[in-house]
């Protein structure tokens, strides 16, 4: 694999609202910092980071598993990969040295992880988004992730409030990889990964854009940074239900029924604003992230609204709350799971990758079955 130099030149925003963005950005770090701690003004500047670069340099997950799926260009899947492996290097040595203070994103395999992430695999490519990329979309002003982002809250919510019964239906335990030993038997997954890709790649796409090398290399450095200031792994699917969470108690919904939103970490999470929930901080992070690099460009805000049938409208919707539910059952998205869960030592992220693909082929096909774009 070769990495070779891409140029997408793009007209900037004027001088006075490229300085005005960048003061706004500031603001928000520092009042973040002022009024619930310098901790969560660091979280939020992450999350503007993470914004930025899968903005800035259009690295996103949903698209590049499009784009091999259809033309077997695999140059986004290997810059993910890339990205994985870096972290694996730093994150698995770091919660070997600190088991009491880092988390990884650990889960069980299970018959409703499996689905789950073969829906959300399908649903991602409905929309064009994974959790990331929805939420990146959405602040870019993509009119069909604004419609479904708010889905996927509701949907993340609700699979949450179903979780324990469907974990019940059956599970392995949870198995991981740690230490440096683990550190090499994910980079060789990884790299068996990336072979195969590029056995099954076209001539003329086997080589790794720079532009992509180093939003991969960016991404794993805040990813890193994420997990030592957090605490826990970068992850999406969490903020977005709990936010729609807060939504439905400020509306008198009673949550006692559920044994997740009961459980003691979720109680607190409730009863406490937003700023300070690491996930949501994140999330808010990306969404201001991708706004400010939209403005940054010339135009880069000014989307139209598609002219789509309502077959596809209802299909936006759906989708949109199929991912939110389905990543709750996978416990997570191409982020929480796929990124996080590989590079941490999670074996289920492995298995969510394999079984998130498989919808994604499905996925491709459904979009012009429910109107979303031409027949071809």
């Amino acid at each position: 694999m070769t990495i070779v130099t891409e140029t997408q030149p793009t007209a900037a925003a004027p001088a006075w609202r490229r300085s005005g963005l960048i003061l706004a950005a500031l603001a928000a770090v520092a009042a973040t910092a002022l009024l619930v701690g310098g901790r969560y003004g660091l979280l939020l500047a992450t999350g503007l980071g993470f914004g930025i670069v899968l903005e800035g340099l259009r690295f996103g997950f949903a698209g590049p598993w499009r784009a091999m799926i259809l033309r077997r260009d695999p140059r986004g899947m290997w810059a993910q990969l890339l990205s994985i492996a870096l972290v694996t290097c730093a994150a698995l040595p770091l919660l070997a040295a600190n088991p009491g203070e880092l988390s990884g994103a650990q889960a069980p395999v299970g018959v409703a992880m499996v689905a789950g992430a073969f829906v959300f695999g399908a649903a991602m490519q409905v929309v064009l988004g994974c959790g990331s990329g929805t939420l990146v979309n959405a602040g870019s002003g993509n009119p069909v992730s604004l419609v479904a982002l708010p889905f996927f809250a509701i949907g993340s919510f609700a699979g949450s409030y179903h979780l324990v019964w469907w974990t019940g239906l059956g599970a392995l335990p949870i198995l991981r990889l740690s230490g440096w030993q683990g550190v090499a038997l994910t980079l060789l997954g990884l790299c068996a990964a990336a072979g195969l890709l590029w056995k099954l790649a076209a001539p003329e796409h086997r080589s790794l854009p720079r532009r992509l090398a180093l939003a991969a290399v960016l991404l794993a450095a805040l990813a890193v940074f994420n997990l030592i200031v957090a605490g826990q792994p970068w992850g999406v699917v969490y903020g977005l239900g709990l936010w729609a969470a807060k939504a439905a108690s400020a509306a008198g919904a009673d949550l006692t029924g559920s044994a997740f939103w009961t459980a003691p970490a979720s109680i607190d999470r409730l009863n406490h604003s937003l700023l300070t929930d690491y996930t949501s901080l994140t999330n808010i992070g990306i969404i201001l992230g991708a706004f400010l690099v939209a403005s940054w460009r010339s135009g880069g805000l000014a989307q139209k609204l598609p002219a789509l049938p309502w077959q596809a409208w209802t299909a936006t919707v759906v989708a949109g709350f199929l991912l939110g539910y389905s990543s709750r059952l996978a416990f997570g998205c191409n982020v929480g799971a796929f990124f996080s869960g590989i590079s941490t030592g999670s074996l289920h992220g492995w298995v969510w990758f394999a079984a998130a693909f498989a919808g994604a082929v499905y996925g491709v096909k459904l979009r012009p079955l429910l109107k979303l774009e031409a027949r071809q």
